[in-house]
């Protein structure tokens, strides 16, 4: 199977006026297929937004390379959307003119916005809530308006960079069952960075386990969990005893990294 994305021996180091540069990323190869979903977990500090950034085409790696499709990635394109931390809504806008926004600064007819707009409305579960503006909707439906407008550029990569780190744990519990519904319809191949171990596992089919910084990988765990998938698989012993089995790979460097910064 040919791989979708393939990240090629990338490695980013960032150069400080004055001071001492810091390798970010060293020597990362990955290939992820079409379809899949993949998470990358590992310290904080680890390089893992770096990585995303560079395959979003925001940044340019210091050696290596990056290709979509075959196609060598060396600026931003629709064939990549990157849904951040936080939802990055236009406040002025409502929730339909926020999913279609994208459509329109690329010049596409006002109807095919609005229809566009509206399925990706609806298979994210904001039936009713068009005429919203962002601030009158919660933080979990604020970064479904986010996703939903990501997905109706139709890219064919999806990379999400802790999309759930501002939500509180009930609502990013939901959110995640959200998320793979969303996947499910849309069968986009999707890129995750995340610390919660056990989101990487609940939502994916791959775990990429990186190093402390320069972030490398690390080994990568087959999430060999039957789909579909609800939140009661977080209670079952082969989901915890994944779960664990990642941890004890990180530990070490997020406890170290812990006391450094302390």
């Amino acid at each position: 199977m040919t791989a979708l994305l393939k990240i090629d021996n990338v490695s980013q180091t960032f150069v400080r006026n004055d001071k001492s540069s810091v390798e970010a990323l060293r020597s990362i190869d990955l290939s992820i297929n079409e379809g899949e979903f993949v998470s990358i977990v590992g310290a904080s500090g680890s390089g893992k937004s770096t990585l995303l950034r560079i395959i979003d085409g925001l940044l340019a790696p210091s050696s290596g390379s990056v290709f979509v499709d075959g196609t060598k990635v060396d600026r931003p394109g629709p064939d990549r959307a990157m849904v951040f931390q936080q939802d990055s809504l236009l406040p002025w806008k409502t929730v339909i003119e926020n999913v279609g926004y994208g459509l329109t600064l690329a010049g596409r007819p006002k109807a095919e916005v609005q229809a566009i707009a509206q399925r990706f409305i609806d298979m994210t579960g904001l039936r009713g809530f068009e005429s919203h503006y962002p601030h009158q909707l919660s933080g979990g439906m604020r970064q479904r308006v986010n996703v939903a407008r990501a997905l109706a550029v139709d890219p064919k990569i999806l990379l999400l960079d802790e999309p759930f780190a501002a939500l509180d744990a009930q609502t990013r519990e939901i959110m995640q069952t959200e998320l793979l519904s969303i996947w499910q319809k849309s069968r986009k191949t999707v890129l995750l960075i995340t610390h919660q171990i056990d989101e990487a596992v609940f939502l994916s089919d791959r775990v990429i386990v990186f190093s402390a910084r320069p972030g490398c990988v690390k080994t990568e765990v087959a999430i060999d969990l039957p789909r579909p998938r609800d939140l009661d698989l977080k209670r079952h012993p082969a989901f915890i005893e994944q779960v664990d089995h990642i941890w004890k790979l990180i530990e070490a460097e997020v406890r170290a990294g812990v006391k450094q910064g302390a």
